[in-house]
């Protein structure tokens, strides 16, 4: 296989994983994109995400001699192990994926942070993947109980992130952009890491920032397709549509800009321009491959075949990259452990079957997959046969973990504070013709 054996590729993939975590790294691209601070005028730090805490630290150490203030949120265990003792922007952790009581008061001291703020201050805003549920502030009339109800049944419903996040947008005192209408009049500047297909400011995080384009009758219907059943109070709450979030053109938004500092494509593009050096010839097929994660390990593991036999879509050595946000719709009974990539590429091994030649990672760049504690797995052609496990059942059960637990081919990385999506890399030797 025009000398590519099993070890070879596990250092290629490995590689591939470092230059996408790289290009998303907060200390390394984020200080480009700070704005002039102030001449005169406070600064007043606040943000949400798994990467707030090394996004904050990039900020302390940007602007060193700086007086600084205020407060970030991210997961438990995510907080940055060599930061200074004397850091000037607080870290607070709450719970992810499930939203918690420390989350909504980090949400609820965010909002006393910006509150009162003048013409000459600037609010820099921190945000990334996993803001929403770690900033999940209730509405008024609304509990944290009833939406931690909400949160269970948007991760059961198969939804993908934007129409999660239309929904949590319209039962929250913190997202769709009234964290920015809270600052009002100072100048709000977001930096953010984009883990969403798209990109699209709306709905990282459920943009506490930007102005928010969907309604309530949106969020109802949402909720009818799916089948949700919500609490009462919440039911109640979409149903009388009292209070929008803000809107495109409100005037207490007129000084907030948006700034991209890393996303998907950065990511899957630093990967393609590292594997020339590994002998690979790479294609990206798209950042936003969306759909039921199992569905897509099957096509991507055809496209894979394709190109072993035929060499279309391309020739190998290669190596075929993706990235975006897979579903799993969990069924009824089952209660696996795993995640969106682990799920994905157990459907791509079943479909590959062990064929020689062809190499796999899934992971998502925050380090954890789902329910899990890895970030990914990969899959080697002999995987499936090492597990010991009925394979097909394992993936009915939402097992995809198990299943690479005793393949001995887990990604363990820890929290990688940062969050970029799930890449996903397929290596192919050459030709089987």
């Amino acid at each position: 296989m025009n000398g590519w054996t099993d070890d070879r590729a596990r250092q290629a993939l490995a590689s591939l994983w470092q230059a996408a975590l790289s290009a998303a790294d907060p200390l390394s691209c984020l200080p480009s994109f700070l704005p002039e601070p102030p001449a005169q005028g406070r600064i007043v730090v606040v943000g949400a995400g798994k990467a707030a805490a090394k996004m904050a630290l990039a900020v302390e150490k940007a602007w060193a001699h700086l007086p600084l203030s205020g407060v970030v949120v991210t997961t438990h265990g995510a907080d940055v192990a060599d930061a200074p003792a004397n850091r000037r922007i607080a870290v607070r952790q709450a719970n992810h994926p499930t939203p918690d009581a420390p989350g909504a008061a980090a949400a609820a001291e965010m909002l006393e942070q910006v509150r009162g703020l003048g013409e000459q201050d600037l609010v820099l805003a921190l945000i990334s993947g996993g803001g929403s549920s770690l900033s999940t502030l209730p509405a008024p009339g609304l509990t944290l109980d009833e939406l931690i109800a909400v949160n269970r049944e948007l991760l059961r419903s198969g939804a993908p992130i934007h129409e999660m996040n239309c929904i949590r947008k319209h039962l929250s005192a913190f997202s769709g952009g009234r964290l920015a209408a809270a600052a009002h009049p100072a100048r709000v500047v977001t930096l953010a890491i984009s883990d969403v297909p798209g990109d699209d400011p709306g709905v990282i995080a459920s943009g506490p920032t930007v102005p928010d384009p969907t309604s309530f009758a949106e969020a109802r219907a949402l909720v009818a397709h799916y089948g949700m059943n919500l609490p009462p109070a919440v039911t109640a709450h979409l149903a009388a549509g009292a209070e929008e979030s803000i809107k495109p053109g409100d005037p207490r938004l007129a000084r907030a800009e948006y700034r991209m500092i890393a996303t998907p494509m950065m990511a899957l593009r630093a990967m393609a321009d590292a594997a020339p050096a590994l002998g690979l010839t790479p294609i990206i097929l798209g950042d936003a491959l969306e759909g039921e994660a199992r569905q897509l390990g099957t096509a991507l593991a055809g496209i894979a075949i394709s190109a072993a036999t035929h060499g279309v879509p391309v020739r190998g050595p290669a190596v075929i990259l993706s990235g975006g946000e897979t579903t799993v719709t969990i069924q009824p009974g089952t209660d696996g452990r795993g995640g969106r990539g682990t799920e994905c590429l157990l459907g791509m091994a079943l479909a590959l079957n062990g064929r020689p030649g062809i190499w796999a990672m899934c992971a998502d760049t925050d380090g954890i997959d789902g329910r899990s504690d890895a970030a990914g797995a990969l899959c080697l052609p002999g995987t499936l046969a090492d597990c010991g496990m009925d394979c097909r059942a394992a993936l009915a059960a939402h097992r995809s973990y198990d299943v690479f637990a005793a393949a001995n081919t887990l990604m363990k990385t820890g929290p990688t504070l940062t969050n970029v999506n799930d890449v996903r890399a397929i290596i192919v030797a050459g030709q089987q013709e």
